[in-house]
C-alpha cells in the first residue's frame, strides 16, 4: 500500500474555536488515506521585502512545511467578498523570493466556510485568483460551506449527515486530483 500523501492545511481563520478549523479537522477524519498537516500562520511576521536578505524564522519554517507538503489545502471564511489579511500575508510569504514560490506546482484546493448562507462564494473566488497565479493547479470542483455555526455539536464534531457526505467525496476527489497531478510531474511524485 502507498504511503499517504501529505496534504499542508492553511486555516484562513486563526480564531481558537474557528469553524473552518473544524471543518479541515472533520475533512481529515472522512479522508484516511491522506496526511492532513494544519500550517499555523497565526504568528507569521508580515511580508517585508526588505527582509528577504535575512528572513524571519517563522517564514522559513513556514516554507519549510509548504514545501515539505504533497498538496495544500486552504480553508477559509470570507472577510469583506476577500480572504482574511492573516492568509493573504501567508500566500505572500510563501510566494517568495521571486522564483523561489513553494506554492509553485503544487496541487491544492479550496473550501470556503461561513455561517451564511452563499458559504464564502468571494472569498473562494479570489483565493482561487491568488493561487491560479501561482501556479497551483487547483481541484475543480468548488467547496462553499454555508451555514457552518450549526454543522457541529457543542464539543466541535461534525453532527451534520449531508456535509459529512460531502466533505467525504470531496476530500476523496482531492485525493485523486493529488495523484493526477503529481503522476504529471514525476519529479514530485517520489
Amino acid at each position: 500500500m502507498p504511503q499517504a500523501r501529505t496534504v499542508a492545511v492553511v486555516v484562513g481563520s486563526i480564531r481558537k474555536d474557528s469553524v473552518n478549523r473544524k471543518v479541515a479537522k472533520a475533512l481529515a477524519a472522512l479522508t484516511p488515506n491522506l496526511k492532513f498537516e494544519v500550517v499555523e500562520i497565526g504568528a507569521l511576521p508580515h511580508f517585508d521585502q526588505d527582509l528577504e536578505a535575512a528572513p524571519p524564522a517563522e517564514w522559513v519554517t513556514f516554507r519549510e512545511q509548504i514545501a515539505a507538503a504533497d498538496a495544500v489545502l486552504f480553508v477559509t471564511p470570507e472577510y469583506n467578498r476577500s480572504v482574511p489579511g492573516v492568509l493573504k500575508n501567508a500566500i505572500d510569504v510563501g510566494s517568495r523570493p521571486y522564483g523561489q514560490s513553494v506554492w509553485n506546482g503544487k496541487p491544492g484546493a479550496v473550501i470556503s466556510v461561513s455561517p451564511g448562507a452563499i458559504g464564502g462564494f468571494g472569498a473562494n473566488h479570489h483565493l482561487r485568483q491568488s493561487l491560479v497565479f501561482l501556479n497551483v493547479p487547483l481541484l475543480s470542483q468548488e467547496a462553499y460551506i454555508g451555514g457552518a455555526y450549526g454543522l457541529f455539536s457543542e464539543t466541535g464534531e461534525l453532527i451534520n449527515d449531508s456535509t459529512a457526505d460531502f466533505l467525504r467525496a470531496y476530500g476523496q476527489a482531492f485525493s485523486a486530483w493529488i495523484e493526477k497531478i503529481l503522476a504529471e510531474t514525476p519529479a514530485k511524485a517520489a
